[in-house]
């Protein structure tokens, strides 16, 4: 028993790592693409490497593409959505992130955009990658991303 809780544990800890690592890897390629910086942040007790938002154009072009995506740009069919920002919608609420993109939006388009995302979120995965021509790995991974 003391083994199987030792190698959950080990499993737990390489998980974390590789999520850090990850997480690490994705912020240096932005600082490298120009959109995030790098700066070193005093927290109290230790010093944090933070990396905000170069240009805040950019998150402002990101978040007119997710309202216009689940707006202006709707299909009832996720199939046909653009992959990349079916994937950012999703992972933007995964996130708890989304909300904060649909703030600016008048209370009806708001109440449209989140039952459309609802919509999203409410769909088989698994049925979804079954349909033909479908990306199996992009819906396990929205898959994975959902629970």
């Amino acid at each position: 028993m003391d083994r199987v809780f030792e190698r959950r544990n080990l499993e737990s800890a390489k998980v974390t790592l590789s999520t850090t690592e990850r997480r690490e890897r994705l912020a240096k390629n932005l600082v490298e693409k120009g959109v995030l910086t790098t700066e070193k942040q005093n927290f109290l007790l230790f010093d944090m490497t933070t990396h905000p938002l170069q240009d805040s154009n950019f998150k402002s072009k990101l978040i007119k593409k997710i309202q216009d995506t689940v707006l202006s740009r709707w299909t009832n069919d996720p199939q046909r959505m653009q992959k990349r920002m079916l994937a950012v919608v999703l992972l933007a609420h995964a996130s708890d992130v989304l909300e904060n993109a649909f703030a600016p939006l008048s209370d009806e388009d708001y109440e449209v955009a989140m039952k459309r995302v609802r919509s999203l979120l409410e769909l088989d995965f698994e049925q979804e990658s079954a349909k033909p021509n479908a990306n199996e790995l992009k819906w396990a991974v929205f898959e994975a991303f959902d629970k």
